[in-house]
């Protein structure tokens, strides 16, 4: 059975913020179709989480506007207080009542009639928690039975949409692509507009159907997870989302002719000297005598799911790539290297 879709369009134009003599946000816009999910992605300090606390209500604009539906939320002249906006609201560390019991917590902003063992056996059967936990204390609850008890509260008034503030970053590195996954799980099963804000780029592609990556104040790229990790607008885009590799070649038909082999072009490129960018894992490492380039092992770096590798190569310079543990050379070896996929030419323009 298709969910009802209960979320609305949330659509933010020329939010301008400043605190004092600095300016966090600049001139930002924002359209998330009804039911989707966004995650907004940059560095600490971007002005994120300002834009995050505005559309909650915690904050006022300088200057835009913020409408979820028809209903405009915050513009020239209007602001509806945050508790009136029908906006769930997740933060970093579920921020439970220590006081309540489970059931307390998820039921605290209904009203009492509303307050029955069944509606609140319904949400936490939602968010795939026992009913039972309904009579447990927070502090019984694992990180990540926390979180969903928070996800519960913010759906328990069946709000437009919900917003996530760093929500998965306090819980451990294991648990918490498990517990991500199941959280856009019950929210795209429920049709609910989100909104997550974050740091953490591997979150931001798995998460969302847009990713808007935010730098100094300003969106540098709002696009799908495909569009901004294989078309990166600018050099500082590309480099957020993983390593880059620069080469040089001479293209001719599409190819460019480089010190790592030959690497086929994105889009239609003239013939002549090129400058082009792979990401390392693109460069695939394996025998000298069967790679189109040769280097030498400087360093690896095991990440768990693969090592980072830096391989010295002639014409190149040092080269990062990428590997299994399982197929790890150590420094000093000499291994083959050739870039699968294709080369960006005059895409990776100077940042913003």
């Amino acid at each position: 059975m298709t969910p009802r879709t209960v979320g609305r369009e949330l659509s933010v134009r020329g939010l301008r913020k400043s605190f004092g003599d600095r300016t966090i946000l600049r001139d930002i816009n924002l359209e998330v179709p009804a039911g989707d999910s966004v995650a907004v992605v940059g560095p600490s300090g971007c002005g994120k989480t300002t834009l995050l606390r505005i559309i909650a209500g915690f904050e006022r604009p300088d200057a835009g506007s913020v409408r979820l539906g028809e209903r405009e939320l915050v513009g020239a002249h209007r602001a509806v207080p945050a508790h009136k906006r029908h906006i769930g609201y997740v933060p970093q560390d579920g921020a439970l009542f220590p006081h309540l019991t489970v059931g307390g917590n998820v039921g605290f902003g209904l009203p009492r009639r509303e307050r029955t063992p069944d509606r609140i056996a319904e949400l936490l059967d939602r968010v795939h928690l026992d009913p039972a936990t309904a009579r447990w204390r927070p502090d019984q609850l694992s990180g990540g039975q926390q979180q969903r008890v928070a996800v519960a509260r913010a759906l328990a008034q069946s709000p437009h949409a919900v917003l996530l503030d760093e929500a998965f970053s306090a819980l451990d590195a294991g648990l918490r692509a498990e517990i991500r996954s199941s959280v856009a799980e019950i929210l795209r099963a429920g049709g609910v507009t989100t909104v997550l804000v974050t740091h953490d780029h591997e979150e931001a592609l798995s998460f969302a159907d847009q990713v808007a990556v935010m730098r100094d104040g300003k969106f540098a790229q709002v696009g799908t997870p495909r569009e901004v990790y294989l078309e990166p607008v600018d050099r500082a885009t590309a480099e957020f989302f993983g390593d880059m590799v620069r080469l040089e070649g001479d293209a001719r038909d599409g190819v460019a002719a480089t010190a790592l082999g030959p690497v086929r072009l994105v889009g239609d490129v003239a013939d002549g000297r090129v400058a082009l960018s792979v990401r390392a894992e693109q460069v695939l490492l394996g025998s000298v005598y069967s790679s189109a380039a040769r280097g030498v092992v400087r360093d690896c770096r095991f990440l768990g799911a693969s090592v980072r590798c830096l391989v010295d190569v002639d014409g190149a310079g040092t080269v990062a790539a990428r590997c299994r543990p399982q197929d790890a050379p150590v420094p000093g070896d000499a291994v083959g290297l050739t870039v699968v996929g294709q080369g960006w030419v005059d895409r990776l323009t100077p940042d913003r």
